[in-house]
């Protein structure tokens, strides 16, 4: 399972190291969870999440602070969560997480990015029984053993521990993010490549390599949204 999540992150990494627009998007992420609550992330566990993620996207602080003034501020921007699902090639199942200002804009865009590059929009539901809300860390520099004995010891939460590439990769119950990071901490370690709630698929599919190309132009135009924060899927990519 870790390969496979790593696979994923990666292709994302390499794209928006590209682009600002994904501090563009952090910094409205960051903005509704703080309106959501107070916008201390020590009493406000969803800012808290976000805020660790986009650490592991290396956000400027400056994008953070001024999204959290605005919190605190006369910030009355409202957006609505919204969850897309839909279907690609051979069996691939796509999942869309937005934030938007713009219902109708929002629909529009993304049933359009699905039609245009080969794939359909689902109704709700339809893809999302396929796929676990997981948290996932990434650490550097750690011995599986080692983490493991950590977690354990505490009574975490934990799905599985997988040691890849000179990183172990843990997955947890969503519930227990706070309690694993509080665990990790405790033990001296405050830097992660990865720290978020994700959606992670139960089964994966291998596309044909005829069919990967439109498949990836698709998760592309999907990510690029303005209004899109999130994009889950079950293709495990061939390098």
């Amino acid at each position: 399972m870790g390969r496979k999540w790593n696979n994923i992150k990666e292709k994302k990494a390499s794209k928006d190291a590209n682009t600002s627009r994904i501090y563009a998007k952090f910094g409205v992420e960051i903005y509704v969870a703080a309106k959501k609550g107070e916008p201390d992330p020590e009493s406000n566990r969803a800012l808290k999440v976000v805020l660790e993620r986009a650490k592991t996207y290396n956000v400027p602080k400056a994008i953070i602070d001024r999204a959290l003034e605005k919190a605190k501020g006369s910030g009355d921007e409202n957006y609505v969560e919204l969850r897309y699902e839909g279907f690609g090639p051979n069996g691939s199942m796509v999942i869309v997480d937005a934030l938007t200002n713009n219902v109708n804009r929002t629909a529009s865009d993304v049933r359009s990015a699905f039609n245009k590059n080969g794939g359909n929009m689902g109704v709700n539901g339809s893809v999302a029984y396929m796929f676990d809300t997981t948290a996932v860390f990434g650490i550097a520099e750690k011995s599986t053993d080692e983490v493991m004995e950590l977690l354990l010891a505490a009574d975490a939460g934990i799905r599985d521990i997988v040691e890849e590439d000179e990183e172990v990769i843990v997955y947890a119950e969503p519930d227990q993010f706070h309690l694993v990071q509080e665990v990790f901490r405790n033990a001296g370690i405050t830097e992660f490549t990865t720290a978020e709630i994700v959606m992670m698929p139960q089964t994966y599919v291998t596309l044909p390599p005829d069919a990967q190309p439109q498949f990836e132009k698709m998760i592309d135009v999907l990510e690029d949204l303005e209004d899109v924060q999130q994009v889950y899927h079950n293709v495990e990519f061939e390098d």
